[in-house]
C-alpha cells in the first residue's frame, strides 16, 4: 500500500529534476559553446558567451525576479498572459544579441544560430497565443537538430534527452502529449531551416 501511494511523489520528483536540469537555458547553453567550439575554438567560445549572457542568462535572471516578486509561480511560468509577457522579453534579449552579433561581424554560424533562436521563439509566442506549445521540447529539439547539422548525424542521438524532457513535461502535467509532439516538431523544423539557410 505505501508502495502505491509513494510512487507518484517518486515519479514527480524525478519529472521535476529532469525539467529543471534540462530547462531551456541548459540547452542554449550548450548548444551555443558547441557551436562556437567548431567554428573557431577558444574564439568562438567568446563570442558565443555573448549568445548564453543574451538567449540564457538575461532571460533567466528576469524569470527568477518574476518568481521572486511573485508574478509567476516557478520558472516555466505556466499562466498564459505572464508566458506571453516573458517570451516578449526573451524575443527582446535575443533581437539584441542578433543585432550585436550582426553589427560585430560575429562567426556567420553563430549569427545563423541566433536567428534560429529568434524564428523559433517568434512561432512559440504566436501559437502560445492561442495554445500551450511546449516550449522545453521546442529549444531541446533545435539544439540537437543544429548540433547533428555542426558536428554530424551521431548527435541525432540527443533525441533521446528531447524525449525524457518530453516525459517530464507530460508527467508534470505541464503539458499534453499533443503539445509536446507539436513543439517537438516545430523546434527541429524551425532551427533546422534557419540554421541551414543562414550558416
Amino acid at each position: 500500500m505505501s508502495l502505491t501511494s509513494t510512487a507518484p511523489t517518486a515519479r514527480q520528483d524525478i519529472a521535476r529534476t529532469i525539467s529543471d536540469r534540462l530547462h531551456p537555458r541548459t540547452w542554449i547553453v550548450i548548444i551555443c559553446l558547441a557551436v562556437g567550439w567548431h567554428v573557431d575554438r577558444w574564439s568562438g567560445v567568446a563570442w558565443s558567451i555573448v549568445g548564453v549572457v543574451f538567449a540564457a542568462v538575461i532571460p533567466i535572471l528576469f524569470i527568477d525576479h518574476g518568481v521572486k516578486k511573485g508574478r509567476w509561480g516557478d520558472r516555466n511560468v505556466g499562466a498564459k498572459r505572464a508566458r506571453l509577457l516573458v517570451m516578449a522579453v526573451i524575443l527582446s534579449s535575443v533581437l539584441a544579441c542578433f543585432t550585436l552579433l550582426a553589427t560585430l561581424h560575429a562567426p556567420r554560424a553563430l549569427i545563423a544560430l541566433v536567428a534560429s533562436m529568434l524564428a523559433t521563439l517568434a512561432a512559440l509566442a504566436l501559437i502560445t497565443l492561442a495554445w500551450k506549445i511546449s516550449v522545453h521540447q521546442a529549444v531541446s529539439a533545435g539544439a540537437v537538430i543544429m548540433l547533428a547539422q555542426t558536428y554530424g548525424p551521431w548527435a541525432l542521438c540527443g533525441y533521446a534527452l528531447v524525449a525524457v524532457v518530453g516525459w517530464s513535461r507530460i508527467e508534470l502535467r505541464d503539458h499534453t502529449p499533443g503539445q509536446v509532439v507539436v513543439g517537438t516538431i516545430l523546434g527541429s523544423a524551425v532551427a533546422a531551416a534557419v540554421f541551414a539557410a543562414l550558416r
